[in-house]
Order: structure tokens, then C-alpha cells, then sequence
């Protein structure tokens, strides 16, 4: 799995024109599921995600995590993650995981998040979404669980 995580102070997701996710302050977290990952996979970008120090302390440096500070998440399902742009001018989406794989361990990473106690929306799965954020920071991290 792959994660581009972001430290927001709110972020929203809207298809349709209609918000069906919606967070303050926390994490924005794009998630691409690729073919060789399982729920252990997400289980580990879960655990990352609850335990990375990414927000400030009163000293101001990284010390705090997700679950210290009780913080939301919003999880966006992206393909385009594993898309590979080495060759020509089109991205290859080859290392995407099909939908059939991706939805449920992007639920699963979904519930092992929610199993914390954290208050987590999400995108809508094969929706065009539109996603608003504003990071705070600006703080973004590319995270690759194998």
C-alpha cells in the first residue's frame, strides 16, 4: 500500500456536488492498494498512520501522533498512486490493484483505524471526487507499506 499523508486542519470530500466526508484537524490520507498487498499490509499502514509523530508539541517539534491527540482521518482511495509515468507520456496503471482487490482492504484499513477509537471518513470508492484540503504545515509525507 501506498499513502500520501497529509497534516491538515480540515479537509473535505465531495461527489456529486454532495459532502460524504468531512474532518478538522488531522489527516488527509491518499491510499493506493497495489496487487501483492493483503489486510497485514493494511494493518501496518493502519499502525503507522495511529502512531506517526506528525504534529507539534508544545516545543513545537513532531512529537505527537494521531491517536495522542485523538485526531480525525479522512482515507481517499487513489489509483493513481501506483501509476507509472517512466515510459512515454500516459501513465500505466499496470501495478494498481483491480477494485475488486483495493475496496475491501481500504475498508479494512478503514475499520482497523476506527478499532482505535479514531473518527475516520472516507471518499466513495470508483466516484470522481472532489477533494478539498487546507495543510497545515505545509506537512505531506509519501509512506510505502510492503
Amino acid at each position: 500500500m501506498r499513502a500520501l499523508v497529509q497534516r491538515v486542519s480540515k479537509s473535505n470530500v465531495t461527489v456529486e456536488g454532495e459532502t460524504v466526508g468531512s474532518i478538522g484537524n488531522g489527516l488527509c490520507v491518499f491510499v493506493g492498494v497495489t496487487h501483492s498487498d493483503t489486510q497485514e499490509t493494511a494493518e501496518r499502514l493502519a499502525k503507522k498512520l495511529l502512531h506517526l509523530r506528525i504534529f507539534e508539541d508544545s516545543s513545537g517539534k513532531m512529537n505527537l501522533s494521531t491517536l495522542d491527540l485523538n485526531s480525525e482521518i479522512l482515507i481517499v482511495s487513489q489509483f493513481t498512486l501506483y501509476g507509472d509515468v517512466r515510459k512515454g507520456r500516459r501513465p500505466s496503471w499496470v501495478a494498481s490493484a483491480p477494485a475488486e482487490i483495493a475496496e475491501p482492504l481500504i475498508d479494512y484499513l478503514v475499520d482497523r483505524l476506527q478499532y482505535e477509537g479514531i473518527h475516520v471518513e472516507t471518499g466513495k470508492f470508483r466516484a470522481f471526487m472532489d477533494v478539498e484540503l487546507t495543510n497545515s504545515g505545509p506537512t505531506t509525507l509519501i509512506i510505502d507499506v510492503d
